[in-house]
């Protein structure tokens, strides 16, 4: 694989290296909402999501359209799960190795 290949699936990653984005991506698995509605559940600004929700799109995690005056996001490809499954699964993994580790010390 050549280094334009890495750097572009780096780039992916970090977009998904957000709390925030990670989130979104997780709500909207359910169905398209709102910015306002997206916002409320969040409890944040609607400018500081704006912002996380441009970047996903940008990416093509997240689709939008306008109805009236109101912006709605969704998935734009599902296969994201396909990604973020994994990545969850392993990290339960880890956490089960370090419970039985700490287990083990309080003996």
């Amino acid at each position: 694989m050549n280094e334009l290949a890495y750097k572009i699936k780096a780039n992916f990653l970090g977009v998904l290296a957000h709390p925030l984005r990670l989130q979104i991506i997780e709500l909207l698995k359910s169905g398209d909402k709102n910015v306002n509605s997206i916002a409320k559940i969040l409890s944040m600004q609607q400018s500081s999501l704006s912002r996380h929700l441009i970047v996903l799109k940008e990416q093509g995690i997240l689709k939008s359209r306008k109805e009236g005056t109101v912006i709605y996001y969704g998935i734009e490809d599902h296969d994201i799960y396909r990604v973020l499954r994994p990545m969850a699964e392993m990290l339960r993994k880890r956490l089960r190795k370090t419970e039985s580790v700490l287990n083990s010390l309080g003996r």
